[in-house]
């Protein structure tokens, strides 16, 4: 099947716009890459350093400059259910590359915050934040120049494109993510929403609450809804970065730990001294960002990877915007349908075909390059496989010629929905992100009053006191980057979905997230430039009509020109949001945070590659320039 034409044009566009940068980039990726160990550039003492805990025999092979060594970098830690598996993963590992006659050392660990723990909570203030934090604790970890190749081990949601960005600099080392896999299914995500429906209603108490949560997240393994972190293993099929069929494997089971071997064997066979040298920074290129934005809107993954894409392009010396991701969502279909998109789970679209069935309709569509570098070999068509036990040998099946339940995934001839479910929105308040593919097509154009609010504790408590049974879009404004880490304001969806069941028209505009469950409100997210950044959204007031229109892709104030023109931005008060939880390390990544559609860097340079070129709204000004009243 030949390229989709707006595939092809999408990818030239990006390739174009980022030809400055991605050169710049592979150059240095290229200048770096050494024939043999890059441990041998070390001095001695440097280098005794380096291997002085190390076992006897593989100080021997460490030693004699022959053979990779390979770096692990770690989320581990054992309150994150998804990363508790991660504790037996070095000893798996350090075995496998023994059998090839290498070694691997444990690098470095990454922070792991869970946005489940923090949701709602003042620490969710630097959950975005810690991404970059991860970014140059990865980076830390493989500073050392011992390496000849790493493995990621991460799942969750700012985990995975942190270690990816940090990754990304070290370009010439080949690099493997490995994912623990999902919890056994617990209690349905369907239920689960209803429960939570039913407290905000007040019809049961938190003791009933607890107990439906416990039946939902009840074990090791990632969260089994489709949000974030699951869109993060998606990304990394996609994108050729695990070993083929990886991602929703089960933890803790026989074929999880083969293919926890087998990344570390591959990542040995991958390296500079052998045939197949594939460093990350080849692998991640113009096609993969494309295929990776595809792969997003056929799954109805994650809205935060409308940031986080943005963010991982940019460590490759790659331009996108949100305007690639409307082009794209035009034409790709919706193929899945998971929680919150769907009543599946992700073990249920594993056991359906999961991403080998995906990913072989979309190359029969012309939907994905196939003609990409991968840790698993060239080409992506080896991605519509899947991994199996035969015996105790692992080997590769082709993906069933069609999808096991089609109520969970869909072909591209009959699809549940003609485009990705992913709108930009743009007029007179910015540009903002939608995700329309769980939201039904009656509540997707919303025109109602505006009832502005700066925190989700406003809306709750307005909420409680009865003020909200009317129709309205809750306008919560002081959510982006630069004002209080933009959290995602995930408490907002249960009384929101509330107020829509008795028939009101509601929706959500902000500059904060909502996240991998964005839910069946409609919502305009992300909105660029934020409040803190001059945003017009700092404009509106109580009462002014809002139209947010996911159809036809509109965001906008309905208030006479000359009136809009006179006014000015509302004042914040943030001082709460300063201090408390570490809230306070914070603000040097407050301040220089770029806006969500620039990817909400922390540490870019103005001068540096990956800014928006095609944005009118923003200038160099507008991303760096401080505000009155602005970060501290």
């Amino acid at each position: 099947m030949s390229l989709h034409p707006t595939l092809a044009d999408v990818t030239d566009r990006i390739r174009r716009r980022s030809a400055a940068g991605r050169a710049a980039y592979l150059a240095r990726v290229d200048a770096m890459r050494a024939r043999g160990p890059l441990r041998g550039a070390l001095g001695c003492t440097n280098l005794a350093h380096a291997y002085a805990a190390s076992p006897r025999d593989d100080k021997l092979v460490l030693r004699a400059l022959r053979q990779p060594n390979v770096a692990i970098v770690s989320a581990y830690n054992d309150m994150l259910s998804a990363h508790q598996p991660y504790e037996r993963y070095p000893a798996i590992i350090k075995r496998a590359v023994r059998e090839v006659g290498a070694t691997a050392q444990f690098a470095g660990g990454v922070p792991a915050m869970c946005d489940g723990v923090t949701q709602g909570e003042p620490g969710m203030e630097l959950s975005l934040f810690s991404r970059d934090v991860i970014a140059m604790a990865t980076a830390v970890a493989l500073s050392h120049n011992m390496f000849d190749a790493a493995l990621c081990l991460g799942i969750c949601d700012k985990i995975v494109p942190g270690l990816l960005i940090g990754a990304l600099q070290f370009g010439h080392l080949p690099v493997i993510f490995v994912p623990g896999g999902p919890m056994p299914s617990g209690l349905s995500n369907d239920a689960k929403a209803r429960v939570r429906q039913r407290y905000a209603k007040g019809e049961i108490g938190r003791d009933a609450l607890l107990e439906s949560e416990e039946q939902s997240y009840h074990a090791p393994g990632t969260c089994t809804f489709y949000g974030t972190a699951n869109s993060n293993q998606m990304l990394m099929e996609v994108m050729g970065l695990h070993l083929p069929g990886a991602a929703f494997v089960e933890t803790n089971t026989p074929l999880r730990d083969a293919l926890t071997g087998a990344a570390a064997r591959r990542v040995v066979q991958i390296g500079a001294q052998g045939g197949e040298y594939t460093p990350i920074g080849h692998v991640v290129d113009e096609r993969a960002i494309a295929n990776a934005i595809v792969g997003l809107l056929a799954t109805g993954g994650s809205t935060n990877h409308t940031i986080h894409l943005v963010a991982i392009a940019w460590a490759a010396g790659i331009t996108i915007d949100w305007s690639d991701f409307q082009a794209l969502s035009d034409v790709v279909p919706l193929l899945t349908r998971v929680y919150p998109n769907g009543a599946a789970d992700v073990n249920q679209f594993h056991a359906a075909g999961g991403m080998a069935v995906v990913i072989r309709e979309l190359l029969g569509a012309g939907l994905l390059h196939v003609d990409t570098a991968t840790v698993a070999g060239p080409g992506l068509a080896r991605y519509a496989q899947a991994p199996v036990l035969d015996g105790d040998a692992l080997a590769w099946h082709d993906a069933p010629a069609r999808s096991l339940d089609p109520a969970i995934i869909a072909s591209t001839s009959a699809p549940f929905s003609a485009d990705g479910g992913l709108k930009l929105l743009t007029g007179n308040l910015g540009r903002a992100i939608i995700k329309t593919s769980a939201v039904r097509p009656e509540h997707r154009v919303v025109e109602a009053p505006a009832r502005v609010f700066d925190t989700q504790e406003d809306v709750m408590a307005a909420f409680e006191r009865g003020e909200l049974k009317r129709d309205f879009v809750a306008v919560v404004r002081w959510q982006g980057p630069r004002a209080n880490g933009m959290p995602e304001l995930h408490k907002l969806t249960p009384l929101l979905a509330v107020l829509q069941d008795q028939g009101l028209r509601v929706a959500l505009v902000t500059d904060g997230r909502m996240s991998g469950a964005s839910g069946k409100v409609p919502a305009a997210i992300h909105v660029t430039p934020e409040c803190l950044a001059d945003s017009p959204l700092a404009r509106v007031r109580d009462g002014d009509v809002i139209r947010v229109d996911g159809e036809a892709g509109v965001l906008e104030a309905k208030v006479d020109a000359h009136e809009w023109a006179r006014r000015t931005a509302a004042t914040p008060d943030l001082g709460t949001h300063r201090h408390g939880l570490g809230r306070e390390l914070f603000a040097a990544f407050r301040a220089h945070a770029l806006g969500a559609e620039q990817g909400a860097i922390t540490f870019a340079a103005p001068e540096s590659h990956g800014g928006p070129t095609e944005i009118p709204e923003l200038t160099l000004h507008d991303r760096f320039a401080f505000v009155p009243g602005g970060p501290a």
